[in-house]
């Protein structure tokens, strides 16, 4: 199998989809599905069942997971953008 461009702890930035260009450190790298579930992004609520925990049951956010093409980690997009806006000046 080959290897991942990020591991769990790293900073990444959301390349496409709804959450494009949030920053944020993984928390999850699936490799055999190739996703990666990174903090703070793309929250969905989870509706949970009845239990001692939560004897009313409960509505929670987590996170969703992500495609490993659609994150790359914050040092690369930083410096891709510090070379396009110095090739646009």
């Amino acid at each position: 199998m080959a290897s991942k461009h990020v591991k769990k702890g790293d900073e990444v930035v959301v390349l496409s989809g709804a959450d494009k260009g949030k920053r944020g450190r993984i928390i999850t790298v699936m490799s055999k599905k190739g996703r990666v579930i990174v903090e703070g992004v793309r929250m969905m609520k989870k509706h949970m069942r009845k239990s001692q925990q939560n004897p009313n049951g409960a509505i929670v956010e987590r996170e969703g997971s992500l495609h490993l093409s659609n994150v790359v980690k914050v040092e690369i997009y930083d410096a891709g953008k510090g070379g396009k806006a110095a090739v646009a000046a």
